[in-house]
């Protein structure tokens, strides 16, 4: 028995191996040494955001970092065994058939998320964990009991990488010493304690996706996490790998900081950019210029979101990382072939776009698109990624970063597709489904984020629609109900615990920080073992 340690659910027969006494003492380990400074660090964001609002503070680089972003001679580690090439990457929860059908793919990498696909009940979470450490044995193949079709590994499946949940979450049903572990530290050492030196032997090592990020001291604490884990398992330092998501404005300002801190563990950055545009609006929250027009209006063309993509490509290949661009979310859309040939040039686009902006791999979220990036990024991109294209030319100031000049406008129907999106997602999230199918695209938590913190805004300023309607928290509330009534595979319970949450979010003073933070307590709640 363990000491300190509380496991407030049941644990199934076929979990316990993975939540070992010894695997969960080094997770205690892990929280014991870095909780502190994790919670430090969130304080801090909430008192960068007040300050943002009362206006003490502008968003803009740092002066006391100029010179790490200035001194040109450092760079990052060499690419680990297997991330030198990364031209597809596709994304996914951990759910069983899932990870096998990812690893098959033909993508170069998968990205095994804990975070925003995935709707974190105490099964899916833990389950998770033991569908990665099958997957990595090469233990996985199964049988779906309902349609009697047998899934199996490839002879060469996809490199893994894993996305823990990020710094603001906490695993709420595992205590130690009395409080909740950090659900990022909880995923991230159960994963490493049990697959780090297995995957080592396999040829590749623990890589990992970091999200949520909004400081090169949040950086910083992954890499003491990093060398922690590493000593504590006799791993040498540097054999993990970190790909930093850059989805907050504020971590778009630090992306040289936040790749210095990480320098010898770093495997790039990546564009999350969906995440990008909500915490664009919510970090801007006080300023009226924020508002920005109907969602499917805020594309990569954009000046601001033109401006991030080539920062990050910049900053990543002047310090010999991969910048990877980000999310097609289409999926295929069968019995319709011209409704599935024009979402299929949106993918080619989109990834024309990257590769020829500079980017070193893509992201997709079904294996039908696989083939689809490939194509553009073989013919685009001839080596094995992009490195060596400086764009030196590149000048971005803090201005360009922040330009809301956006083409486009509110309607009507934009301010119904919100809702819809919101509560598609909300109360598929909270029936324990993170990765949700709405209007033929794949969507996760960053798109009911983005809808979610559009309605709030268009409220909170009065903003009109293209009718002259005025986007008042009472229309809001009136649109919610009548989509509520359309929306297919929640029960009529969740559907309602949707609608009120996200009425409460507009009538709200501000947004809160995030959705997923918000609906935790309506996931499972059953209460059980101390250890």
């Amino acid at each position: 028995m363990t000491a300190g340690i509380e496991i407030l659910n049941n644990v199934a027969p076929q979990h316990k191996a993975i939540l070992s006494d010894d695997a969960l003492e080094f997770v205690a380990k892990i929280h014991r040494t870095f909780n502190k400074t994790r919670k430090h660090l969130l304080q801090e964001r909430q008192q960068r955001q007040k300050d943002l609002d009362e206006g003490r503070i502008r968003l803009d680089f740092r002066p006391e970092t100029q010179h790490i972003r200035q001194n040109k001679s450092w760079i990052c580690a060499p690419p680990a065994p297997g991330l030198r090439d990364r031209r597809v990457e596709i994304t996914g929860p951990t759910e069983r058939k899932m990870v096998i059908n990812a690893l098959n793919s033909g993508s170069k990498t998968f990205m095994a998320d804990f975070e925003d696909s995935n709707s974190p009940t105490w099964h899916n979470m833990v389950d998770g964990q033991l569908n990665l450490h099958d997957a990595i044995r090469r233990q996985i193949d199964f049988t779906d009991e309902k349609s009697g079709k047998s899934y199996k590994l490839s002879p060469n499946p996809a490199v893994l990488i894993v996305r823990p949940r990020g710094w603001h979450l906490d695993e709420t049903r595992v205590l130690i010493d009395g409080e909740p572990v950090s659900g990022g530290l909880f995923d991230f050492a159960l994963y490493f304690y049990h697959n780090a030196k297995e995957y080592i032997n396999r040829g590749f090592g623990p890589y990992f996706y970091l999200p949520k990020m909004e400081s090169y001291l949040e950086a910083r604490l992954w890499n003491d996490v990093f060398n922690f884990a590493q000593d504590s398992l006799d791993i040498p330092r540097g054999t993990i790998r970190g790909t930093v998501l850059i989805e907050t404005i504020f971590a778009v300002f630090e992306m040289d900081e936040i790749l210095y801190e990480l320098r010898n563990h770093s495997s790039g950055l990546n564009c999350g950019r969906w995440d990008y545009i909500f915490s664009f609006i919510k970090a801007q929250r006080a300023n009226k210029s924020s508002v920005l027009p109907n969602r499917s209006d805020v594309t990569m063309s954009v000046p601001f979101m033109d401006a991030y993509v080539r920062l990050l490509i910049q900053t990543c290949h002047g310090r010999q990382v991969a910048a990877m661009g980000g999310m097609s979310a289409q999926i295929p859309i069968k019995n319709d072939t011209k409704a599935n040939d024009a979402a299929m040039s949106k993918v080619k686009n989109d990834k024309l776009r990257e590769v020829t902006a500079g980017h070193d791999g893509t992201w997709v979220a079904h294996p039908a698109l696989v083939k689809i990036a490939l194509d553009i990024f073989n013919d685009k991109m001839l080596g094995p990624n992009q490195y060596h294209i400086r764009r030196e030319e590149v000048q971005v100031s803090a201005a360009d970063l922040l330009n809301t000049n956006v083409p486009g406008e509110i309607t009507d129907a934009g301010v119904h597709e919100n809702a819809s999106a919101a509560l598609a997602y909300c109360s598929a999230w909270i029936s324990g489904n993170g990765c949700v199918p709405i209007n033929n695209l794949m969507e996760d938590a960053a798109t009911a984020e983005i809808a979610r913190v559009q309605l709030w805004s268009w409220a909170k300023y009065s903003a009109k629609t293209n009718s002259g309607k005025v986007v008042s928290a009472a229309f809001v509330d009136q649109v919610l109900k009548e989509e509520g009534k359309h929306i297919k595979g929640a029960s009529e319970t969740n559907v309602n615990k949707s609608i009120e949450y996200l009425s409460n979010q507009v009538n709200s003073k501000w947004p809160s920080d995030f959705l997923t933070s918000d609906l935790i307590s309506l996931l499972d709640s059953g209460r059980k073992s101390a250890l």
